[in-house]
């Protein structure tokens, strides 16, 4: 029994670490007494250590402790024997580097997919997708492959903006580069706005907050999906 908050941000405007997610991770989190966070995607260079206090004071607001994985000597045995993961957010492509560098990616799949409570914002988002290509991160380190945790049938794009029409940019917007995507893969693409979620038990993935998603399919139209949209609609 799968269980997973696929969040597209941490943080949202004029609110602390995590504090918008609050009232769900409690529940979320209910049987947990400890989480297992994975600081690798380091934001803006931040350290494991840094990162993880800031996951640690946000998670002593719902009497939760955290314990980084860096600081495990078995990274893969701290998964393995988790009672629940939180992989913060930061640059995609560090994170899933170092996932594979640790050997870590079949571990933590395997461990999600047996029911374990996992929470990602962001770039710990992009990777329970299908592959981590429609990220928005500059590639500033190279995993050996793309391909992510795949607990969805689908790619996240955390971040999602729609083009701001009174804006003299003329460059590509987010949807031109989904496009993009599209036209050499098959994978559709969720594009997951500030505050949004998505809630996935078993099968189900369903969108949670108050926002639509952009829902972006290969030779089809985009369309807006609102909240409470079961994607388990569109496998």
């Amino acid at each position: 029994m799968k269980q997973l908050l696929i969040a597209s941000t941490s943080t949202i405007y004029g609110s602390s670490y995590l504090e918008y997610l609050q009232p769900t991770l409690e529940v979320f989190f209910k049987n947990a007494n400890t989480i297992l966070f994975i600081p690798y995607a380091r934001p803006g260079g931040i350290s494991h250590d840094d990162y993880t206090a800031k996951a640690e004071k946000a998670f002593a607001k719902i009497n939760k402790n955290v314990q980084g994985i860096h600081k495990c000597d078995n990274p893969a045995h701290a998964i393995k024997n988790a009672e629940a993961i939180f992989v913060g957010g930061g640059n995609t492509f560090v994170l899933v580097n170092t996932l594979y560098q640790n050997k870590l990616m079949e571990v933590l799949k395997s461990k999600i997919e047996n029911g374990t409570p996992y929470l990602g914002t962001s770039a710990g988002s992009n990777i329970t997708g299908v592959s981590m290509q429609t990220t928005n991160d500059m590639p500033i380190a190279y995993p050996p492959s793309f391909q992510t945790l795949g607990c969805i049938p689908f790619n996240i794009n955390a971040h999602y903006l729609d083009p701001d029409i009174h804006s003299k940019h003329k460059g590509e917007t987010r949807e031109t580069r989904i496009k993009e995507f599209h036209t050499y893969h098959d994978v559709p693409v969720i594009g997951l706005r500030e505050g949004s979620w998505l809630a996935v038990k078993n099968e189900d993935i369903i969108l949670k907050g108050e926002l639509s998603v952009r829902f972006f399919q290969k030779d089809k139209e985009p369309t807006e999906l609102p909240p409470n949209t079961n994607f388990n609609n569109f496998n």
